[in-house]
């Protein structure tokens, strides 16, 4: 009969020639490019346009974000000077305002002693040009995040045909690893490009917001200078 130590002793020895089953992790870089060639190819399109999709709209976030920054007492200065005749003065402080509403009251400036239809006009195309530069580039926002869903199905049709191909040259003997890898490539591809069209449609609109904000902020401006130029002597 065994004693306690003989007892510890033979449970030690049966622990240690146990296997031991190593737990395997996947990081999220081995998730994504573990899908075979095709999806790999999928996979680097996708983190191509999230690049350009986050550059872009990080780039007109600060563009847009500085062209509506105006000093309040700004329309106050133009007023003071247009009504005290200082139009060359008026002109020094929309110069060193560097801003859309600055450009444009600039713009109704210059254009002081013309018709006022005409000050108007020149008001809405400079305003429209203004509004080109503050829209730069942000429709490839938009084209990003409805391409990048179709690209991700892309790589999910590329999946399911790999599968398919493999259960029809096997003779219904494919090997679940060979099916793995193609379903594999359809679900990873599919996610991919969900999570950078959504990154991109969030981003665009955003910008969208941004820059309907600084387009009422000119037309606020601009209703103001023609008020300015319609007060009586």
């Amino acid at each position: 009969m065994l004693n306690f130590f003989q007892q510890d002793e033979v449970a030690e020895a049966a622990q240690a020639a146990e296997p031991v089953v190593e737990e395997k992790t996947l990081s999220l870089f081995d998730l994504m490019f573990s899908g075979g060639l095709g999806g790999q190819i999928i996979i680097i399109i996708l983190f191509i346009l999230l690049f350009a999709a986050v550059y872009i709209y990080f780039e007109r976030l600060f563009a847009i974000k500085a062209a509506s920054k105006v000093d309040k007492n700004f329309m106050l200065q133009i007023k003071d000077s247009v009504l005290n005749g200082n139009i060359e003065s008026a002109k020094m402080r929309c110069a060193q305002s560097d801003s859309p509403v600055a450009r444009l009251t600039e713009k109704g400036i210059s254009r002081i002693g013309s018709p006022l239809e005409d000050i108007n006009t020149a008001i809405e195309n400079a305003g429209r040009l203004e509004v080109y530069k503050l829209e730069k580039n942000v429709s490839i926002l938009a084209t990003v995040a409805g391409a990048a869903p179709m690209i991700g199905f892309l790589g999910t049709v590329i999946g399911m045909v790999l599968a398919f191909h493999e259960l029809a040259t096997s003779s219904g003997q494919a090997q679940m690893g060979a099916l793995a890898e193609g379903i594999y490539t359809a679900m990873t591809t599919t996610v991919a490009g969900l999570i950078v069209g959504i990154i991109a449609y969030i981003g665009y609109n955003h910008l969208v917001v941004k820059t309907d904000k600084v387009v009422h902020q000119m037309e606020a401006t601009a209703v103001d200078f023609l008020d300015l130029l319609n007060e009586p002597a």
